[in-house]
């Protein structure tokens, strides 16, 4: 099950629950396969909206591959997600809402001051 304390998120890819999750690795590994020099780079590629095919593939297959599943971008590749193409969107989506933190977390309140007698 993942933790989405750690960034990780669940898919069902191939009918199997996979946890994906974008390491420190796997983020090196999408710097490096989309040409962007950094992090903030990488960054406002997402922001930007114009994902390919290809990006969403690395995405995933570097979320795989950070939660230890040995894929290759191949063998993932050939993977179905359930709802076709939007459901490949929505995993991507959704783990890079898990690592970059769209929303941030909610903070518990204090708790209330002793009342006087």
């Amino acid at each position: 099950m993942a933790n989405a304390k750690r960034g990780e998120i669940d898919a069902l890819l191939d009918g199997k629950r996979y946890t994906l999750c974008l390491t420190l690795g796997a983020l090196a590994e999408l710097e490096s396969g989309m040409g962007a020099s950094d992090l903030v780079g990488l960054a406002q590629r997402f922001e930007a909206n114009r994902l390919s095919a290809r990006d969403i593939l690395r995405v995933i297959g570097c979320g795989l591959r950070g939660a230890g599943h040995a894929l290759s971008d191949e063998e993932v590749s050939r993977m179905k997600a359930s709802g076709g193409f939007a459901g490949y969107v929505q995993i991507a989506a959704d783990l890079l809402a898990a690592t970059f933190g769209d929303e941030p977390e909610p903070h518990a309140a204090n708790p209330p001051s002793p009342q006087d007698a």
